[in-house]
């Protein structure tokens, strides 16, 4: 097995992998309809020549610099060059208002901003103008306030800054403690906090995520296709520095409606996503197979059966002969979907339900669920073969990470992945590091096998009025995977029940209006097509015990969306913009 070394900082880990591997293809865009990559050599000369023309423009050691761009080539280097220039970066989603800029960028107290495109500029430039910020690069063409604030394009200062790469290499000076970037939570609640990672942070994180592929899957000539926003931490240590690790190639996705194409055409070993993508896979893959006819409909059940049954540990010789006949029929075709050679999807940002991560099992891939947050670089824990999988855990902590269970239930993680704190937060980094510990705010378990299960998120416990505590996402990811329903969130803290707000699935809503002759537009007072939303969660109620269920319901007025600020950019709901939205409409249902 190739060893896992062990870095002084992720710059240093960069230039020794570029060195490593030369003119062999790293970063991949699409471009005029083809495939066009960057080599190690091209990319390290352009972040030694970026991270030049940063400390010409007068960039000092420790300042911060914010970096908005979707996921591109050009983000990598950018933020390399931000560190080798002995900047901290702060990654920033494309999807914030000129407000949320402007906290981060006085939060931060940002010195110099990169941007991607001159749409992306259009709402971040009023922000930059009010703020501290000396210079702006863009990485297209950008439109600067004239004469307000210097504005650079970046092939233009690249240009200028023809540069030595081995030096650059060794003049890297940064220690495993040294602060990398601050990444902004993307706030479920409340404003974002910067997290201050270190470099031995995300280190820590790939050092023991790399391990795990190494040990579980081989370590071989790995490829990665980056869809999640890389100002995430999930995907920042995940889809950029553990392949860099790895020495792998990353292709940058065009985004969620190429998704699928982009994934035959690049055919990646290793994808790391959020579990509603993979809630939108499992529904797509079945609705194709149940039009495909009865035999591979009767295929996916027995394919499920099996699954779900050696999940219980329950192996049986007799399923043999049918496990052969999935082997050359259904599982191929749905293989084939996912580019024929995926070692494992591995899923983390938010809870995945089960029957999902069984749904994947079955078909023949290798789904792993992680568990982790921010603070903590971000990956606490992952599944993994050699432990035993088992999809209602998030499996054993990394190596380098100790995990204890508090005695009200919160996990608590410690090591070199935990952040120093949050930034120019002293207060609100003490309630969360105590004595070493992260306080993660999520309540759970360890199995007989050392495996992490999450039963919730602490602060997101329904308390109903009789003291009973429900985990509202449990629910939720219940009700979503039925087919009429796309979005929920249910509710009931302090009330005798659960009730639910529903976002109609826009597909399912659809096809139900074609086959009543109705419009889809005129619909949502229709008591028949309410009540087929009635049964859907009818189903799900059967399932669920007393104090779970979800006894009444409203529609939502429009899908939970980034837009309408009702989703974070992972995907995750933001409860108290949605209660805040509804909360009149779902206080009446208790007094209907």
């Amino acid at each position: 097995m190739r060893a896992i070394e062990r870095f002084p900082n992720l710059v240093t880990m960069f230039f020794a992998r570029a060195k490593e591997m030369g003119d062999a293809p790293f970063l991949w865009r699409k471009k005029d309809g083809a495939w066009r990559s960057m080599s190690w050599t091209d990319v390290a000369y352009d972040v030694a020549a970026l991270a030049s023309a940063l400390r010409a423009q007068g960039l000092k050691p420790g300042d911060p610099v914010m970096l908005v761009s979707e996921n591109r080539p050009e983000f990598c280097i950018a933020d390399l060059a931000i560190m080798a220039a002995g900047g901290v970066t702060v990654p920033t989603y494309t999807t914030n208002t000129t407000r949320d800029h402007q906290h981060i960028l006085t939060d931060s107290g940002a010195q110099a901003v990169i941007v991607s495109t001159a749409k992306l500029a259009a709402t971040l430039m009023p922000a930059v103008l009010r703020s501290q910020a000396r210079f702006v690069i863009g990485m297209e063409p950008v439109r600067g306030a004239q004469g307000q604030i210097a504005c650079h394009l970046w092939s233009d200062l690249i240009a200028a800054h023809p540069t030595d790469v081995e030096a650059c290499a060794l003049e890297q000076t940064a220690g495993r403690e040294d602060l990398a970037c601050i990444i902004y939570t993307s706030g479920t609640g409340g404003a974002p906090r910067g997290v201050m990672q270190h470099h031995g942070s995300i280190l820590c994180n790939i050092e023991g995520a790399a391990k795990l592929v190494a040990e579980d899957f081989g370590w071989d000539d790995e490829v990665f296709l980056s869809f999640l926003p890389l100002s995430h931490a999930y995907e920042h240590s995940g889809g950029q520095f553990l392949p860099i690790m790895l020495a792998a190639q990353i292709y940058y996705s065009e985004g969620l409606e190429k998704l699928a194409s982009n994934i035959e055409e690049t055919r990646p070993t290793i994808m790391v996503v959020v579990p509603r993508l993979f809630e939108v896979l499992r529904a797509r893959i079945i609705k194709s197979i149940e039009k495909q006819g009865k035999l591979p409909h009767f295929l996916l059940q027995q394919a499920l059966r099996i699954a779900a049954k050696e999940q219980r540990g329950a192996k049986s010789v007799l399923d043999m002969p049918m496990k052969a006949l999935l082997s050359r029929t259904l599982r191929p075709k749905v293989a084939k979907r996912f580019g024929g050679r995926m070692k494992a999807l591995v899923s983390g940002g938010a809870p995945l339900n089960p029957d999902v991560g069984l749904f994947f099992e079955a078909m023949g891939l290798t789904l792993l669920q992680g568990y982790g947050q921010t603070e903590a670089g971000p990956v606490i824990s992952c599944n993994r073969p050699a432990a035993g999988i088992a999809m209602d855990t998030v499996g054993p902590p990394l190596d380098g990470v100790e995990v204890r269970i508090a005695e009200d239930g919160e996990i608590l993680a410690r090591g070199e992945l935990v952040m120093h704190g949050y930034w120019r937060n002293p207060a609100e980094t003490e309630k969360v590091l105590k004595d070493g510990w992260l306080h993660t705010g999520d309540i759970g378990e360890i199995d007989a096998r050392g495996r992490i299960r999450i039963t919730d998120r602490k602060k997101d416990l329904i308390v109903n009025d009789k003291g009973d505590n429900v985990a509202p996402q449990k629910v939720e990811g219940m009700l979503t995977l039925q087919p009429e329903i796309g979005q929920a969130m249910v509710s009931g803290d302090r009330r005798p029940y659960l009730v639910g707000l529903v976002v109609p699935d826009a597909e399912w809503t659809r096809e139900w209006a074609a086959a009543q002759g109705k419009s889809v537009e005129r619909i949502e007072n229709d008591p028949a097509y309410v009540a087929a939303l009635r049964a859907a969660m009818d189903r799900v109620n059967l399932d669920l015990s007393v104090i779970e269920r979800v006894r009444r319901f409203i529609l939502a007025d429009e899908p939970f969306s980034i837009e309408n600020e009702e989703l974070t950019p992972s995907m995750k709901i933001r409860r108290h913009v949605i209660r805040k939205r509804y909360q009149g409409r779902l206080d009446a249902l208790y007094r209907a």
